[in-house]
């Protein structure tokens, strides 16, 4: 059981051991998966394109779960999707599994994985305890899914063609909206259940 120094937000929410414990991983990674295909279908009318809620969803479970529960609720997910379900923002009945995820979003599903183990180290080191130091980790969360993504974009299509016009900067002003709704999530969770590290 981690301590309450190193405690991350469902460790403190619901606290167990034994049984109970393998319980509770098991509910939290279904429950973690489930939001994560219901978010990356959400989509908030915004310029200059939609807003998908996924990435928020990433770096929102992985600061909350901790990296060893959040990898295992995101590789989860990966598997799912990889196994054919509509579970992807993109994704639908006939464009799926393995075929979609080595497609053009392939690097930023990479990204996805490395965004919540990165969220889930720094809320084990108490950054979710911060406003400030939350809406860092999720800056470098959504630079771990930039990087693979735009890396995977200019190696299928070239770096001839307007990579960063095509995969990021449509989605820089939702994303900095993300950023901050996340970034007052964890820590106000954390000051309603009065468990803020000193």
């Amino acid at each position: 059981m981690a301590t309450k120094t190193d405690a991350v937000l469902q460790e403190a929410v619901w606290q167990t051991e034994g049984t109970g414990l393998a319980v509770k991983r098991v509910v939290l990674v279904v429950a973690g998966i489930l939001a994560l295909a219901i978010a990356a279908k959400i989509k908030v009318p915004m310029w200059p394109v939609p807003i998908t809620m996924g990435t928020f969803a990433v770096l929102t479970i992985g600061a909350a779960y901790g990296p060893r529960l959040g990898l295992a609720t995101i590789m989860g997910y990966m598997i799912i999707g990889a196994l054919g379900f509509d579970v992807f923002a993109s994704s639908s009945t006939e464009a799926n599994g393995l075929t979609y995820m080595m497609g053009g979003t392939g690097g930023y599903l990479v990204g996805y994985v490395l965004a919540t183990v990165a969220l889930g180290m720094a809320a084990r080191r108490g950054w979710d305890r911060s406003i400030g130091l939350m809406a860092l980790a999720m800056l470098i969360g959504n630079a771990l899914i930039y990087v693979p993504g735009l890396l995977w974009l200019g190696h299928l299509y070239t770096w001839e063609q307007p990579i960063l016009q095509w995969g990021l900067t449509p989605f820089l002003i939702g994303d900095a909206i993300k950023l901050a709704l996340a970034a007052l999530l964890v820590p106000g969770l954390w000051k309603l259940l009065g468990s803020a590290r000193a």
